[in-house]
């Protein structure tokens, strides 16, 4: 029996992830239904306001009710994230699960950001970009050096994993990270590439809190961007964005978005005890 006329050993899984996608892109409906936030936020409801200077990191604890909008004003090649449980930071985002769930690794406006329990750390409820990556991961000392010739300059790992040591936690707790503004695509023979066009400056993209969250943010370049090592300052603003109804897009767009609130209201029940 020659390779081509052996049975697939997998033709059952791949014929119901195809059913599962279908399913799930038939029932998706039309993300312009999401309702956009002010571009301008009013001062009252603003929280906090930082500047985070190139090549450095910030820490930030959201909760319920709150937004932090993350504004690329200069045009700068990557911003990343992580994103922990507030209150239990063994659970954390899960770049694979925040894809798979959703069928799509084109995370933008009215998209989730899912823990490893299954759970939605937070929504994405703006974003005036839309090109974001949760495939390649952040910056770290080797990829400076191959890229730059410079293993020394700051990485988003090395930013991680200093916000990590002052919040109880260590270098094993960093998992592969989110990075917002980077337009990036799997070509047609599987590779990953950096496709423009870039953010430009005043570009935003807002998180809505969905639990009590802990988010690190890295403003380091993303590995595969054009140019040299040039990151330019960003600003991270909370604002107290309010309640949320019922029928908000993010929390029924799909039936996987449903389930992941759902886990989120069996957690509340328990008062945050798994």
């Amino acid at each position: 029996m020659t390779a081509a006329s052996r049975p697939d050993p997998y033709a059952a899984e791949k014929a119901r992830y195809q059913e599962l996608y279908q399913k799930g892109k038939a029932a998706r409906r039309d993300f312009s239904e999401v309702k956009r936030n002010p571009a301008q936020i009013d001062e009252a409801l603003i929280v906090s306001r930082e500047t985070v200077p190139g090549g450095w990191g910030h820490s930030v604890h959201l909760s319920p009710g709150q937004t932090l909008r993350l504004i690329n004003k200069t045009k700068t090649k990557g911003v990343s994230l992580q994103i922990f449980n507030a209150h239990d930071r063994s659970e954390r985002f899960n770049a694979g699960d925040t894809v798979k769930l959703q069928w799509s690794a084109r995370l933008h406006h009215g998209k989730l950001l899912y823990s490893d329990m299954g759970r939605v750390l937070a929504s994405i409820s703006d974003d005036r970009f839309g090109r974001h990556d949760a495939l390649t991961g952040g910056s770290t000392a080797q990829t400076n050096e191959t890229k730059y010739g410079d293993k020394a300059l700051r990485s988003t790992r090395g930013n991680f994993i200093l916000l990590a040591s002052k919040h109880g936690l260590s270098r094993a707790d960093i998992a592969p990270c989110l990075t917002l503004f980077a337009p990036v695509i799997v070509d047609d023979k599987g590779v990953l590439v950096w496709e423009g066009p870039e953010a430009a400056a005043g570009d935003y993209v807002d998180l809505r809190a969905e639990m009590d969250i802990l988010v690190f943010v890295s403003n380091c370049p993303h590995p595969l961007s054009p140019g040299g090592f040039d990151p330019e300052p960003i600003e991270a603003l909370v604002w107290r964005s309010g309640d949320v109804p019922a029928d908000d897009f993010c929390r029924t767009s799909c039936e996987e978005a449903r389930r992941g609130f759902d886990n989120n209201e069996a957690l509340l029940a328990t008062g945050g005890v798994k």
